[in-house]
């Protein structure tokens, strides 16, 4: 089998040459690392970039070879695909939406394969939890001279759009409500180019999405069932159930979530009005508001949620992307997926 060729149109030709192999001359069963690129993640940087990204990975980290995602979907599909013919080690090369694909890839193989991060989106939530950096010179450093380690995924079942039957594994958090809400407006919105640092860039889309969706928050109504508990309605807000700490481009919604004690972490943020919230939005930055009376958290291994109005349409989240909507069941898979991360600092 050859590699995915279609791919390799969505970067210049010279870009790729900087990257070791192309796609089009993989041999599926080598030993390499396959880099699985999205082009467009970062509102298309990563594309300005490559040739930039593929030399700090070459000349820190090692050979490799590179496969491109055109579309939705195709992460899951490019890692599955290599992995069917041989490949143990590939690595997801843009923003959380791209890593999430790539790890359900995997986790959807069944195969013993390690994953690897180099980040190049504008949120980078997850590897704020992991400790990657968010320059690919260093991220390619960590990846050389870092540890594996076996990490839990969360499991979500729920209906797409089509009202299809879904199951999707997340690494990081999934969640309904305002978070929700302010991820659809966040990919609606212009890509805010005119600003030159992606961090910065990546907030600001985030900030205010947020600040446009408090001026008429809307609370939900939900039937929730916890663990082996009897079912009982609540009122959200914001409704997250996290397996590592960060969301929203650096909320730490979960301070002290683990992302290998085999539980997730259930925080609810119930009624709380347009002032508070704007009053108390920094705390979502350091942690700290979890210790407010309307914010609820506990530790969880299955939660199963749905509208208590059945004609109610609420739409859910999983790591930044808007795949469906209430009902839904997630449940915490311990020990899904091996990932390479920074190696502990010595004493």
């Amino acid at each position: 089998m050859t590699g995915p060729r279609t791919f390799v149109s969505s970067i210049t030709k010279p870009a790729l040459q900087n990257s070791g192999k192309t796609s089009s001359s993989v041999d599926p069963g080598s030993g390499l690392p396959l880099v699985i690129v999205n082009p467009k993640s970062a509102g298309g940087s990563t594309q300005t970039r490559w040739s930039e990204i593929a030399s700090d990975l070459r000349s820190h980290f090692g050979a490799y070879t590179v496969a491109l995602t055109k579309k939705p979907g195709d992460g899951t599909e490019i890692a599955q695909r290599f992995i069917a013919s041989g490949r143990r080690y590939i690595i997801a090369c843009g923003g959380d939406g791209t890593i999430n694909e790539v790890a359900n890839g995997i986790i959807l193989s069944g195969e013993d394969v390690t994953m690897g991060i180099v980040p190049a989106g504008t949120g980078g939530d997850l590897r704020r939890s992991l400790g990657i950096s968010s320059t690919p010179r260093e991220a390619a450093r960590q990846l050389r001279d870092g540890v594996t380690r076996e990490i839990d995924v969360g499991k979500a079942i729920f209906s797409d759009f089509e009202g299809r039957p879904v199951e999707r594994y997340f690494l990081n958090v999934a969640s309904f409500g305002l978070s929700a809400s302010i991820n659809d407006r966040v990919k609606r919105k212009g890509s805010f180019s005119w600003i030159p640092n992606e961090t910065v860039r990546g907030k600001t889309k985030f900030a205010l999405s947020t600040l446009q969706e408090v001026l008429d928050p809307e609370f939900k109504i939900v039937n929730v069932a916890v663990d082996d508990e009897p079912p009982g309605k609540l009122a959200t807000l914001n409704f997250c159930i996290c397996n590592a700490r960060f969301f929203g481009g650096g909320m730490q919604i979960a301070p002290d979530a683990k992302i290998d004690d085999g539980l997730l972490d259930l925080v609810n943020i119930g009624d709380l009005t347009t002032l508070r919230i704007l009053l108390n939005s920094y705390k979502l930055y350091s942690g700290s508001h979890i210790a407010m009376p309307e914010v609820k958290s506990r530790l969880v291994r299955r939660i199963e949620v749905s509208p208590a109005n059945p004609s109610e349409s609420i739409d859910l989240e999983t790591d930044g992307e808007i795949p469906g909507r209430l009902p839904a069941v997630f449940e915490v898979v311990p020990k899904a997926i091996k990932l390479r991360v920074p190696a502990p600092e010595k004493p």
